[in-house]
This record gives C-alpha cells, sequence and structure tokens, in this order.
C-alpha cells in the first residue's frame, strides 16, 4: 500500500513561491559553494584528526600528589609521631585539599593528598611545598637521609611503562647507580612524568660494621665511632687568596672516596698505638639498603617504573621515553641491558584501533540500510555522506577544544553514525515523495527542503537538549562524559547543517525522475520494493485493529512505564565497567614476623608459579620497604598478559593465578585487574575499599575484628582483608630510670647507641659530580638475629666510663602494628574487598552497610567508601535526577518548538518502552546499570523520540490544512512516516550493534553501551509504532476537551448579569 502524500495548502506551490523561503534554498540554487562549503568540512576535519592526540580515557585524573619521608630504623610509632603529624598538621590547612590519608611504617610515611578537580595541579604543588617548608622545624632533620620528597603522581596509578636494567657481569649496586644517573634523571625531565621510582635498587654505599665486644674492650664506643668517621670525611670549602701576580684556590685530600679509605682511620689511642677502624669494625662496599630487592621474571634487575602525572597524556609520556631510550642505550656499558618489561600504551592503542574499526563497520552497517530501504545508488550516496562529513568535522573541533581521540570520544562517534543520518534519511525521504508524484528534481528539493524543515531542527534541538544534562554533571563522572556529550552534540549539529545544505542541493542534481528510477531498477530492488509495501500492508492492518481497541493498548503504554520502574529498582547497579586492559597489579603479603630473606624466597616462589601460566607473559615483583611496599613483609607484581585473542579474560586468569597461588606456601595473593579510569588515591589489596574512622584507635581495635567477621558472612563480597590487624613483634625496651640516673645514662644516650647499631645510620656521605654515596653505620650484622644481641650494645657513662644497657633495662617481646593509617588526621582502618562472581558493586556496598549495622557499629565511628566505591554511591544518588533532568530539558525544548503543553507529553510517551528494552537487555545478557549503561538510557531518550516527532508533525499538519479527524491524521501519518521511521530505526540500531557485539580491547568498556541503545531501539520501534498514534488521540481529544472547558468557562463569565447598582 502506497500513501500519496497532501502538500500543505493544496500542495501546487512553484519552487519559487513562499516554500522557496526556506534555510535549504540558497543552497539548493548554489551547488558550487555548497559543495566547497563541504569540502572545507572535509579537509578541516581530517587535519584535526591528524593532530588529535590518543588516550585511553579523557583527563579526569584528581590533582594528587603524594610526599614521601624516609627515616630507616624508625618504628611505626615513631615515624606517625615524628614525621607524619608535623606534616598532616601544615597539610591539613591547606585550602582546596580534598582528602588526605598516610601510612607510617617500620622507616617510612607516605602522606597521599588528593585535591578538588578544580585546583590546578600546579597550583597544588605550590601549596605541598610551601608546607613542608613550614613543618621543616618540627622533622627530626639531622636524622633523616632527605627531606621530605613529594611526587606529582597518583600512586594508585598503575606505571604507564616499566623497564628492567639489568648486567650480566657487574654487580648489582653499579647497574643501580647507572640507572638513577642516568636513566631515570634523564626521563624524569620529560614532560608529563610524575615520578621514576626505582625498585629494589640498592644505591652503593660503604658499610662500617662495628664489633661491639672489641669496642667495649677497648673503652670505646660505637657513637665514637660515628663521631671520628665523621670528623673524618669532609667535602667543605676551604676558601682562596689571591696573591701579587697570581690566584689560588685551595683544595685538600680532605674527603674519602672509597671502602679502603676508611679502613685506616685512626679511632684512638690505647697505650700508645693507633686503633685503626679495620680493628674494631668491618669496613665493606655495599648497598645503602639491602632489605631491597627486584626481579625481572626470574631475574635480579633495577626496576624503573615510570608513573605519569594526572592529568599527562598517557601515550604522549610513554612516546617521548621511547624516543629517549635509544640516546639512553648509547650511553651505557655494552653488558647492560634496558628492557621494557611494561607498556600501557600497547592496549591502549590496540584498543582504539578496535573502537575505530567498529566505527568503520558502523558506517558501512548503515550505508547498506539505506540502500535497502531507498533501493536507489544516488539516493543512497546522499545521505551516506552526511555520516563521514558530521564525523571527520568533528574531529576539527574536538581538536580546537583540547580533547583527544579515546575510546568514550569514538563510541560517541560509533553511536553517532547511526542516527546522525536521521536527518538526511528524513530530507531525501521526504524529496523522494515529491519526485513520485511527478516533480522534477529541482522542484521536489526545493519543496522537501521547505516542507521538512521544522521537522529536521526539531529532531536536532531535542537530541541536542538530552545532552545538556551530561554537561552539569559533577565530580569524576562529569569529566569523564562532558567531552563524551560535547563531541556528540557537535556531530549532531555538523549533521543537520549538512541535511539542511548538501543534501538537498545533492537531490536536486542527482536523483532521477520516477520513470527514469522505476525503469533502471534490478530484481533486488524490485523484491525488497514488494516487500516493503506487504511489511506497510501488514502495518496498516494491525494499526486499524489496534485503533479499534485504544483502551486496551492505553494499557500495554502504561505498563511499560510500571515495568520500567520496576525494572530500574531490581536491576543489579555498577559504578563503572571492569576493563580487561592487559595488566593485573597483586599485593603479595606474608606473615607480619616474617624476614627479609624469608619474604625474597617466598616472592621468587611464587613468580615462578605466575610464570608457568600459559596467558601470563611476563611480569615485574620488587620487595622492601620504598614507599610503594610500606613493610618488609609486602610485595608487588606486575603482571602483563598475552594479547586478548590469544588468551582467556582477565577475570578467568586471575582466578586461576589465585589458585595457583595457593600451593605457595607462607604467602597470600591479592589480585585486581589494571584499569584505565583510577579514581582511588591509594592501591589497596582488593578492587575496593572502605573506611573506619576515630577519634583514638582503641575504639577501632575494639570493633573492626567484630566488623571482619559479619562482612564473612556476606556473600555479595569476597577478598575482605585489612591491615589494620597486622601486628608485628617489637623488641620494647623497659629503662630502669633510676639506676640510669646514677650512671648518668640519658634516655638519648640510650636512643643514639641502638640506633648508631641497628638503624643503618647515616654517619657522612661522598659527594662525586654525577651522585652522592652514603658511609652507614651499624653493628656486625652477626650480632643482630635476635633479642639478645642487645645485651652487647655498652653506654658511655657520667664518669666516663661503660655500662650494658643490660644493667639499667631489661627487653620485653610485644605485638605492635605493622602499619598506622591516618584519613583527615585521625587514626583508619582501611578495609577491601571484591565483588563476589554473580552481583554487583551495588549488592556489594548494600552487604557492607548491612555488615556494619548488625555489628553494632559505635557512635565515635565514621564509615566512608573509597574511590571508586565512594563514586559509586555518588553517582546512583543522581542516576535518577540525570533521566529526569533529561526528559525535562526536552519536554520544555519540545514545548517550545510545537507551542504546546500536550504534544511533548506525546512524543515522550515512547521513553517507556525504550527503557523496558534497554533494561531487559542489560538483564539478559548480565550487564548491570552503570554509567556507561545510563548514558546509553539518556540517548535512547533522544533517539526514540523521532518516531512520535515524525508522527505528529505530519499529523497536525493533515488536521490543519486538510481537515482530518484526529484519528485519520495520525492514520495517515504513522503509514506517511513508516519509512523514514524504520530507516531511522533501523540505522541507528545497526549503529549501536558493532558496540554491543565487539570483542576487541576494550569492548567490555563498550557492551553496555550498544546493548542499552540495541535493546530499547528493538522494543521501542516495536511498540511506540502502535501506542504512539493512540496517545496522540488520547491526548488530542484532552486538549480539545480542555479548550471547549475554556470557551464554556469564557462564554459563562461572558454571560454573567452586572451586579445591580
Amino acid at each position: 500500500m502506497t500513501v500519496t502524500p497532501q502538500l500543505p495548502g493544496g500542495g501546487d506551490k512553484s519552487p519559487d513561491g513562499p516554500l522557496s523561503a526556506n534555510i535549504s534554498a540558497p543552497f539548493i540554487r548554489r551547488p558550487v559553494a555548497t559543495s566547497l562549503l563541504m569540502i572545507a568540512i572535509m579537509l578541516v576535519g581530517l587535519f584535526g584528526y591528524k593532530f588529535l592526540p590518543l588516550s585511553a580515557l579523557p583527563e579526569v585524573d584528581y590533582p594528587t600528589i603524594q610526599v614521601q619521608t624516609f627515616l630507616p630504623g624508625a618504628s611505626p610509632d615513631v615515624m606517625t609521631t615524628s614525621v607524619t603529624a608535623p606534616l598532616e598538621k601544615q597539610f591539613g590547612q591547606m585550602p582546596g585539599l580534598n582528602e588526605m590519608s598516610s601510612v607510617s611504617a617500620a622507616g617510612s610515611s607516605v602522606i597521599t593528598l588528593q585535591f578538588d578537580l578544580s585546583l590546578s595541579l600546579d597550583i597544588a604543588e605550590q601549596e605541598v611545598q610551601a608546607a613542608i617548608n613550614a613543618s621543616s622545624s618540627l622533622l627530626p632533620n639531622s636524622l633523616l637521609p632527605a627531606p621530605p620528597v613529594y611526587a606529582k603522581v597518583n600512586p594508585a596509578d598503575a606505571p604507564v611503562i616499566t623497564l628492567a636494567v639489568s648486567s650480566t657481569s657487574l654487580p648489582i649496586t653499579t647497574v643501580e647507580d647507572l640507572a638513577d644517573t642516568r636513566i631515570a634523571q634523564k626521563i624524569s625531565q620529560l614532560a608529563g612524568v610524575g615520578l621514576v621510582s626505582i625498585s629494589g635498587g640498592q644505591r652503593p654505599a660503604v658499610r662500617v660494621q662495628a664489633n661491639l665486644q672489641k669496642l667495649a674492650a677497648l673503652g670505646l664506643n660505637i657513637d665514637d665511632l660515628r663521631t671520628t668517621i665523621s670528623n673524618a670525611n669532609s667535602n667543605a670549602p676551604k676558601g682562596s687568596f689571591d696573591g701579587v701576580s697570581q690566584s689560588y684556590t685551595i683544595n685538600a685530600n680532605d674527603q674519602l672516596q672509597d671502602a679502603d679509605s676508611y679502613k685506616d682511620i685512626i679511632v684512638a689511642y690505647k697505650n700508645g698505638a693507633p686503633v685503626l677502624l679495620k680493628d674494631v669494625a668491618n669496613v665493606v662496599s655495599g648497598a645503602q639498603n639491602t632489605k631491597l630487592s627486584s626481579w625481572a621474571n626470574k631475574t635480579p634487575a633495577v626496576l624503573l617504573n615510570v608513573q605519569r602525572q594526572p592529568g599527562a597524556n598517557v601515550i604522549q609520556v610513554v612516546d617521548s621515553i621511547k624516543a629517549l631510550l635509544p640516546q639512553i642505550k648509547a650511553g651505557l656499558p655494552a653488558s647492560v641491558d634496558v628492557q621494557t618489561l611494561t607498556d600501557r600504551t600497547e592496549t591502549i592503542r590496540a584498543s582504539v584501533d578496535d573502537v575505530e574499526f567498529e566505527l568503520m563497520l558502523a558506517v558501512v552497517l548503515v550505508v547498506l540500510v539505506i540502500y535497502v530501504f531507498l533501493r536507489s545508488l544516488p539516493a543512497t550516496f546522499i545521505p551516506s555522506l552526511s555520516v563521514p562529513l558530521s564525523i571527520v568535522g568533528t574531529f576539527a573541533v574536538m581538536y580546537l577544544l583540547g580533547y583527544s581521540l579515546n575510546n568514550l570520544s569514538l563510541m560517541a562517534l560509533t553511536i553517532s553514525a547511526g542516527f546522525v543520518v536521521d536527518d538526511a534519511i528524513v530530507m531525501i525521504e521526504n524529496i523522494s515523495r515529491y519526485i513520485e508524484r511527478g516533480e522534477t528534481p529541482y522542484n521536489a528539493a526545493m519543496k522537501g527542503a521547505g516542507e521538512i524543515g521544522f521537522t529536521i531542527v526539531s529532531l536536532t534541538v531535542s537530541l541536542i537538549a538530552v545532552l545538556i544534562p551530561l554537561l552539569f554533571m559533577q565530580e569524576v563522572v562529569g569529566r569523564l562524559f562532558r567531552e563524551f556529550a560535547v563531541t556528540l552534540a557537535v556531530t549532531i549539529l555538523i549533521s543537520a547543517v549538512v541535511s539542511l545544505t548538501l543534501v538537498p542541493m545533492l537531490c536536486a542534481k542527482l536523483l532521477r525522475s520516477h520513470d527514469t528510477e522505476e525503469k533502471r531498477e534490478n530484481s533486488f530492488q524490485k523484491r525488497t520494493e514488494i516487500y516493503y509495501e506487504r511489511l506497510v500492508a501488514e502495518y496498516d492492518r494491525l494499526l486499524v485493529w489496534v485503533l479499534r481497541h485504544q483502551k486496551l493498548t492505553l494499557l500495554v503504554a502504561v505498563g511499560t512505564l510500571v515495568l520500567t520502574v520496576l525494572m530500574y529498582v531490581f536491576i543489579p547497579k555498577g559504578f563503572f565497567p571492569v576493563q580487561d586492559t592487559g595488566f593485573i597489579q597483586a599485593i603479595t603479603e606474608a606473615g607480619p614476623t616474617t624476614s627479609f630473606d624469608s619474604m625474597a624466597t617466598r616472592q621468587q616462589a611464587l613468580a615462578d608459579k605466575i610464570l608457568q601460566d600459559p596467558d601470563v607473559a611476563s611480569l615485574s615483583s620488587f620487595i622492601g620497604v620504598d614507599g610503594t611496599n610500606n613493610t618488609l613483609n609486602s610485595g608487588r607484581f606486575l603482571i602483563n598478559l598475552k594479547p586478548k585473542n590469544q588468551r582467556d579474560g582477565v577475570e578467568a586468569v586471575m582466578e586461576r593465578l589465585r589458585q595457583d597461588a595457593r600451593s605457595v606456601p607462607g604467602i597470600t595473593f591479592y589480585l585486581q585487574p589494571v584499569q584505565d579510569l583510577t579514581i582511588d588515591s591509594v592501591i589497596s589489596r582488593a578492587q575496593y575499599q572502605f573506611v573506619l574512622q576515630a577519634a583514638n584507635s582503641a575504639i577501632l581495635n575494639q570493633f573492626v575484628p567484630t566488623l571482619l567477621t559479619e562482612l564473612g558472612k556476606q556473600k555479595a563480597i569476597r577478598n575482605v582483608s585489612t591491615s589494620f590487624l597486622d601486628k608485628g613483634l617489637s623488641a620494647y625496651l623497659v629503662v630502669d630510670r633510676d639506676t640510669a640516673a646514677r650512671f648518668g645514662v640519658t634516655a638519648a644516650t640510650i636512643d643514639n647507641a641502638l640506633y648508631d647499631s641497628f638503624g643503618q645510620r647515616i654517619i657522612t656521605t661522598i659527594f662525586t659530580q654525577s651522585n652522592q654515596y652514603r658511609v652507614i653505620l651499624e653493628a656486625d650484622p652477626r650480632l643482630q638475629n635476635s633479642v639478645e644481641s642487645l645485651k652487647d650494645i655498652y653506654l658511655p657513662t657520667a664518669g666516663g666510663g661503660q655500662v650494658p644497657l643490660a644493667a639499667i633495662a631489661h627487653v620485653d617481646q610485644r605485638a605492635t602494628p605493622l602499619q598506622i593509617d591516618h584519613l583527615s588526621q585521625f587514626p583508619a582502618a582501611t578495609i577491601s574487598f571484591d565483588v563476589s562472581p554473580g552481583y554487583s558493586l551495588g549488592a556489594a556496598v548494600k552487604a557492607i552497610q548491612q555488615a556494619q549495622t548488625d555489628a553494632g557499629m559505635p557512635a565515635g565511628i565514621t564509615s566512608q567508601f573509597e574511590g571508586s566505591a565512594y563514586s559509586f554511591q555518588s553517582a546512583l544518588s543522581n542516576e535518577v535526577m540525570l533521566i529526569l533532568a533529561a526528559i525535562v530539558t526536552v519536554y520544555i525544548v519540545l514545548g517550545v518548538l510545537y507551542e504546546s503543553f500536550i504534544h511533548p507529553v506525546t512524543i515522550l510517551s515512547t521513553l517507556p518502552s525504550a527503557g523496558v528494552g534497554a533494561l531487559l537487555f542489560l538483564i539478559l545478557t548480565g550487564h548491570d546499570l552503570n554509567i556507561v549503561s545510563i548514558i546509553g538510557i539518556i540517548l535512547l531518550i533522544g533517539i526514540v523520540k523521532k518516531n512520535a516527532i515524525m508522527m505528529i508533525d505530519f499529523a497536525l499538519d493533515a488536521e490543519r490544512n486538510e481537515g482530518k479527524s484526529p484519528q485519520e491524521a495520525i492514520h495517515q501519518a504513522a503509514l506517511l512516516r513508516f519509512r523514514p521511521i524504520m530507516m531511522t530505526t533501523v540505522a541507528a540500531l545497526f549503529g549501536a550493534l558493532p558496540l554491543a557485539f565487539g570483542s576487541g580491547m576494550g569492548s567490555e568498556l563498550r557492551h553496555p553501551l550498544g546493548i542499552s541503545i540495541a535493546g530499547g531501539l528493538l522494543v521501542s520501534q516495536l511498540l511506540t509504532l502502535f501506542t504512539t498514534p493512540v496517545i496522540y488521540i488520547y491526548f488530542d481529544k484532552a486538549g480539545h476537551d480542555l479548550r471547549e472547558w475554556r470557551e464554556r468557562r469564557r462564554h459563562r463569565h461572558d454571560e454573567a448579569p452586572e451586579p445591580a447598582e
């Protein structure tokens, strides 16, 4: 069945009549200018594409700065009170500080400062530097190897590149020196590099290992040794003088450069003979910190982990490092090998390539859809131009706005490929109807473009209006999708311009008359025409039945609304899809009393087990207190997986590695996939975390064990763990102060003697032109194996003699925290967890809240989620408001365009069916409702309403200009617009299918968007073709009744008798 349209006002107007005064007319009359304008858009877009940077996601990083302070030999309590607390006091006064967390462990203090998104990282850096300077007077500067060092880096962000430096002939200390002076320093100077951390690096040093018994026998103590060595090595300025005819600079052999030079230092004279340093101590060339180790696979190596600054482009940073590497390698000895162990950009580039392929596939599918419906190569060619023109033109705007080519922007362009062609389809279909009536292509273009112009404006403006709420989203989600929304809006706008200018001009030039086109149809085109006419006839038959049963149809429409609400309430909810980036980061934990050597053995055994997995390509691992690891019993892994098409999914690999790790005794293995979106400011044992905070740690000590028991009962979470309860061994010295006072021994004397013996004390520095090397004082390592060795410490008395430490103190073995966590300067316990298979993050959050209630959380403890879990809570509370804001915005825009309160409601009645389809397909495919799928549903609001817009525009025209009843008008409009409605819907559907079913790198990020749009389009198309006409009739009748009621009321008011005077 073919319905011939009736033109508004009779349909006899010539192209030079009133209809010629439309926006498309000047472009139809000037084909050369129009063509050149489109060519200019294409060329500018291609240049923009060439210069667009690549990235994984838009820049959404919080300005984050990490401050590290090291004091070897200090206990966690000493680090907390002497180092962390003074710094926290100053940092807490900084404006714009969003969150401050700290970890104080034996020998290290790490403070992470997260600032507001609105604050510039450079301004934050200035504030941090000022705070460090202000706190310097309260820090133990005489003991610190170096002042607090800050880095503009998010510690939870995995390294963008890891380099392994090794040598088969050089000692590891020499390799570390080369890595520090010739590699790390040069890489640190590159733009965008936040921190180059050397893991496992053992800096060269001279170690003086004192024999405490020999010193005591000679009447000396270890503090005498420290003073003597410090005075023997000097590199101070000595001045200069200017003679009569020559000037001189004074130098001397005051600096001792190697271990052999220190051996002959005279410590004292006994019985007239000198006591040399080598007589009372071993002097060896060694490492500044011997408790650091790292491996590349199974080979000992120095690891350089490069982290970017927050906001820096990952690919640009890595490219600049790779460009520098050949120059660096050329300056290294031939025996030193520099290997790129991890490169995050490989998977980022692969994901961008995959989504670009899906974009091209979507364009091809859309073109095929147009050809099937229009059955003409010229008619297919014309709207097909709008897709590449809109997409390529958008590249130019993206470049001007400083955007990047990333997964989200390419997803926006891929989705747009399906519906930016809508305007062109509507335009060419309308023009084609005039050609079928016998108009010339030129006249048809003029009349069709003038008639359909308002509809295209309505479609464009209402579709852009849907995106407006995305521009006002806050926090990370807002930053993340603002670029997405702007990219999409620009594409839609360019598409409308192309549809109103180029498309009608090409229709006037390329389309043929209807008779000529019919003669040239091939068998495929004829068959598709027959099929289409049968489809229209069947739709007409069903629509007549539906219009006879309007109440039943209304019940279906109301039912979809109720079902949408119910499905939204019960669907599992998440935050952001877990990505498979091809990298896994892991934390290892041994028992809290595990020694360094034992930890090294277990770490290597675990690495050997991991490398046996068929999906693991390589790995890097390191242990030791270095700011990344806070305790000796912890370690790190960064596991590189094989390409995605050669292995299982990351979740399957992680589960297999967990099983394999159980066969390695004495070590616990915590895994999580590396993500491109890093919201957390610290990395924990599991993927998500929450923090308990209290005014003192005693309350936490009582409550945390109870809470952990309750959390263990929750099925929605697993791998629940915390370091708060980890207790190490402490040799607690109980000093008898009265006895000590009789000997003239003070607490400072005891501390000095102990720190000289067991604290890896830096007593002097060897200065060279390229680096500085320390001289370390310690007791003989053979005397550091047990608590009993403390008895060998001798203390100087006031009378010049010596007294053993055991005479004035005794040692207790006690349990002590391995590390002390603070959040905003108060004691805190960080609890990490993973979401159990089959559960969503929303279910996990509810389970934790329930566990806190069941455990009876005291009023003095506050709980808050961190990172991704916190952002999920924030996003969840805004999801409904975001959808409602999009609906209200579209309603207002449509109300303004149609000058009506009723018609926008009719148009928006298409949304519940789309919501049912999107939610249903998400549930059937096992996806939760996350931020990406929410964006898909918001886009559906803009896409599916076009069906109603096209119907209502023609129905209103038929009512006003042809005098038809509402039912006749909407029936005719539904049949007239059936072809463009089907074309635009199928085109949008085919644009979403590559995203819904793609399997490349990063596909888990694209699936929710494609599935929600495809599902919503399918269900909405099936239902709204029948519900929209019925709803239109009811609302038209309601509007008519309302107008009559107002008229009667006004009439009664006019006829009312005037009151008597």
